[in-house]
């Protein structure tokens, strides 16, 4: 594939009608019934599609009754887009199963890798930003989008270090990947925030330098801090099992002036709350969405 001459998929729409700009949850079976009987719901929810590739059962009927009452978002989590090896092409059948089933708002993935010859690993793993990796990342896209006919998108990662022979910095790898694929982002700010903490550069910064106009969905979560022996600075570690930290929340804000309303989605997949602390967090999100809507761009700067 030639750097110059990468598909771009102009032609690749949204999956479904793309979702609200309000704040979502991430659905997990034990809140399915307080789901069903929340009166004032959240704006989606989301799932793993890789939860929900068999045929039926009980994970497919409590999703079929959320789909007749709430947008719905898939987030896959593993195409390892940044493999040796292109996606797997029976897991991009399942995929496409399950968006023809479903006709979710959104799809999306992450940039990172998580298979190598055969063997499958369960971490979500750095690449080193440079050309053949900007190469390989965007023809599996490429692949993902022919083949799922719908725009996906890219979530940036949170990282602990950075590769020496990086020859781009994150924000602008991933604006290259944005404007040779034609595909949108998944803006994690959690992520944001950790990988900047850890690698030691300005969050604002970061932000300004991504394409924020392809932003289609936000992602808010919790982290928690490590430390060494040594007892030096915390290491930040994205682990989705607290609530979301004040700092996350006003970098937050800070993003949704310069992008404008964005669905917002609360994940929690470790140390599960209730689902009244999940809705909590979801209504936050939504108190600063609303005021994001009321207030001008270059104020909430």
């Amino acid at each position: 594939m030639n750097l110059a001459h990468s598909t771009h998929h102009a032609d690749a729409s949204p999956a479904g009608t793309g979702l609200p700009a309000r704040a979502g949850v991430g659905f997990k079976p034990r809140h399915f019934d307080e789901l069903q009987a929340d009166r004032a719901p959240p704006g989606f929810v989301e799932v793993h599609a890789e939860n929900y590739m068999g045929h039926g059962g009980i994970p497919h009927a409590q999703l079929t009754a959320l789909r007749e009452r709430l947008p719905l978002s898939l987030h896959g989590v593993g195409l390892s887009l940044g493999s040796e090896a292109p996606p797997d092409p029976l897991h991009l059948d399942r995929l496409a199963k399950l968006i023809a089933r479903y006709q979710p708002a959104a799809f999306s993935e992450h940039l990172a890798w998580s298979t190598h010859d055969g063997r499958f690993f369960n971490d979500l793993l750095p690449l080193s930003y440079d050309t053949p990796t900007l190469l390989r990342v965007c023809g599996h896209i490429d692949q993902v989008q022919e083949r799922l006919g719908v725009q996906m998108l890219l979530e940036n990662p949170s990282t602990y270090l950075e590769f020496q022979g990086s020859t781009y910095r994150e924000p602008d790898f991933i604006a290259a990947i944005v404007q040779r694929t034609g595909c949108g982002l998944l803006l994690d700010v959690n992520n944001v925030y950790v990988s900047c903490h850890n690698n030691r550069h300005d969050p604002l910064a970061y932000l300004v330098a991504l394409p924020m106009h392809a932003v289609r969905q936000i992602h808010l979560a919790g982290h928690t801090e490590e430390y060494d022996s040594d007892g030096g600075e915390a290491l930040l570690v994205d682990h989705h099992g607290a609530p979301v930290a004040d700092a996350v929340w006003a970098l937050y804000a800070r993003t949704l002036a310069l992008t404008g309303p964005v669905a917002t989605l609360i994940e929690w997949d470790t140390n599960v709350p209730a689902y009244t602390t999940l809705r909590e967090q979801a209504q936050r999100a939504e108190a600063i969405l609303r005021y994001s809507c009321a207030v001008p761009a270059e104020m909430a700067a």
